[in-house]
């Protein structure tokens, strides 16, 4: 649920974790993207955030990747109370369909 991002995000030497976010978007923003926007600035903050990287497409197909030191950091910042109500948004109004995998990521190869 990020804003689409213009980098790649600088994760440290493998082991880490990633959340990966595909979803569907709905027509019609409604709050949408300020709710992204807000969703980012609240991840920066949480312990063992890494970064992000966030692309959609006009059909509105999208995947969001997030990084962190660990799987129970990402497992605090789906259980955070402020993006607890931004993922009922998602499901009530925003995606018409979605999947979430998390991941170790043992190698990774960066230019």
């Amino acid at each position: 649920m990020m804003t689409p991002t213009n980098h790649l995000a600088q994760t440290p030497a493998p082991p880490y974790y990633v959340a990966i976010f595909s979803s569907k978007r709905t027509d019609g923003d409604r709050g949408y993207s300020s709710m992204a926007v807000r969703m980012e600035e609240l991840a920066k903050t949480m312990p063992g955030y890494l970064g992000i990287e966030s692309v959609r497409d006009d059909s509105g197909m999208g995947i969001t990747v997030s990084y962190w030191q660990t799987a129970e950091d990402i497992l605090h910042w789906k259980q955070n109370a402020e993006h607890l109500k931004a993922q009922e948004s998602g499901k009530s109004t925003w995606y018409s369909e979605y999947a979430i995998r998390v991941a170790k990521v043992e190698r990774a190869y960066v230019k």
